[in-house]
């Protein structure tokens, strides 16, 4: 029997949300999830998911539909609404793409002198807890997908939105503004105006999202990016994500 990974208790919290998005409680639900769980956990293929879960074609088939649905994103998305939103900080990660997620186009991975990637766009709260996230290429600086990882945030309670040097962008620090949201983004040193206006303190807690970025990573179907599809590969981060969530 392979080793499960949700407790009875993480399975307490997620039979009300499943009712709240109309699935159905089946008896084999929770051996479905546990499947997914598994292959991302391990980075397996689908075809080679232990006999214990079911079929391993119905439950690729079942996850492919759940997928064009966004059914785990959008449970991710629920779960995150209980996020402290005091402190936001973002940031972004490389993900190396194997050779067999290739060969379809516009599923966001791109190709370099380091070999196919994605990346993961982050943002989590002040305890690090994962609210939103956006996968691209691993070719697209940072900054450019930062307006549109922003734009899903709900900053209304924010005081401060943190990030690296990389995000220096005057148009995105007007953008945070806007919001009435401080945005504690450094200069780069070829700058000529000054760092006056960062606190330091608050950035150095800038380790939460990469303290996150490493748990996510512990799942290898996260770290190593296995899905052709770039919705499947969202909704495995979603789950991780989830993951995360359960016991709090």
């Amino acid at each position: 029997m392979p080793r499960t990974m949700l407790t009875d208790q993480h399975w307490s919290k997620l039979t009300p949300i499943f009712r709240d998005f109309n699935i159905y409680l089946k008896p084999n639900l929770r051996l479905f999830i546990e499947a997914i769980l598994y292959r991302i956990r391990t980075g397996c293929p689908w075809r080679d998911l232990p006999e214990y879960f079911g079929n391993s074609n119905s439950i690729f088939k079942k996850f492919n539909r759940w997928s064009k649905h966004s059914k785990l994103l959008n449970i991710f998305k629920l779960l995150s609404i209980n996020a402290d939103l005091e402190w936001i900080f973002i940031d972004a990660t490389h993900v190396r793409a194997h050779q067999h997620s290739t060969g379809i186009k516009d599923q966001d991975i791109g190709r370099s002198i380091g070999g196919n990637s994605s990346k993961i766009h982050l943002a989590v709260d002040s305890n690090g807890n994962p609210i939103a996230f956006i996968i691209s290429d691993g070719t697209t600086h940072d900054v450019k997908i930062a307006p549109d990882l922003v734009t899903l945030l709900d900053l209304e309670q924010t005081e401060i939105l943190c990030a690296d040097k990389g995000y220096d962008s005057e148009p995105l620090r007007n953008q945070i503004k806007v919001t009435k949201t401080k945005a504690n983004i450094p200069k780069k040193s070829n700058t000529k105006t000054s760092n006056d206006h960062m606190d330091w303190y608050l950035y150095k807690i800038r380790h939460l999202v990469e303290n996150t970025f490493a748990r996510l990573k512990h799942f290898r179907g996260i770290a190593t990016r296995y899905d052709k599809l770039k919705r499947n590969y969202e909704n495995s981060v979603a789950l991780a994500c989830i993951f995360i969530w359960l016991p709090l």
